[in-house]
């Protein structure tokens, strides 16, 4: 039987508490709660694909276990002393809805979530996030949309806009998976956000949800709609910065954007 310790590892490839929260062996309690929250809202249940729920339930568990031991002074001081955590203990024991414990400590509704985006969208914690997304997923712009809180279909202009000025400027390498992803594939993205984001409609009216934690797939997908001419000029842009000479004709492909393999 593996330990609590093993599933933080096999969801946060690590062993460390801190490291799997991402945050100092020092972090102050504000410091873990925003990193808590942060992360969870990442890996929430209420924020994924129905096939990767049960996935996204058990990392969203760990993740609050690891939060609960690290925000209790005694068992923290313990962990910190020995590097163990006490697999005894009733926080990773009970059979907690973990859920509920998360709605509790944040009170959040659908309001606080879209505060949250204006202040986060544009800011320059927004931008470490596509940098750090960018990076990690070598220009694969499928996973970034994925990773970045609070992204959408709408933001993949403003997005190519801004890693490409940064390419420019050598802050960032220029992955083939940004600079020559096919038509084909953006459509194909676009049209599964859009489908996603009228499902997710859908289930809000038939279950006549309205401010709860419930809402907190359809609130962050709700904005799917095209713009298409924007994103085709940035994707130009792209094409003759990064792509001159590199195949054959107009058709080339007009790279932007993401994902490995176009």
């Amino acid at each position: 039987m593996s330990s609590f310790l093993d599933e933080v590892e096999k969801y946060y490839s690590s062993r460390n508490l801190y490291e799997a929260l991402g945050v100092e062996k020092g972090a102050s309690d504000e410091e873990l709660k925003k990193a808590y929250r942060r992360l969870s809202l990442k890996v929430h249940p209420d924020r994924v694909k129905q096939e990767e729920v049960a996935e996204a339930t058990q990392k969203f568990q760990v993740l609050s276990k690891v939060y609960t031991i690290l925000s209790d002074k005694e068992k923290r001081a313990v962990y910190d002393e020995q590097g163990v955590v006490d697999e005894q203990d009733g926080t990773l024991t009970e059979n907690k809805d973990w859920t509920q414990y998360w709605k509790l400590l944040f009170s959040l509704t659908v309001e606080d979530i879209k505060a949250f985006e204006k202040t986060y969208k544009g800011s320059e914690e927004e931008l470490a996030d596509l940098k750090a997304a960018y990076l990690q997923h070598e220009g694969d712009f499928d996973h970034i949309l994925e990773e970045v809180l609070c992204a959408s279909i709408d933001d993949e202009p403003r997005f190519i806009e801004l890693l490409s000025e940064l390419i420019e400027e050598g802050a960032l390498p220029s992955f083939p998976a940004f600079v020559k992803e096919g038509k084909q594939k953006r459509k194909r993205r676009r049209r599964r956000y859009e489908e996603e984001a009228k499902e997710a409609e859908e289930m809000q009216k038939k279950e006549g949800l309205s401010g709860g934690m419930g809402d907190l797939t359809a609130m962050i997908q709700a904005r799917q709609q095209s713009r298409s001419k924007e994103l085709d000029s940035i994707i130009g842009s792209l094409e003759e910065k990064y792509c001159k000479g590199r195949g054959s004709g107009a058709q080339a492909t007009k790279k932007k954007a993401r994902k490995k393999g176009g």
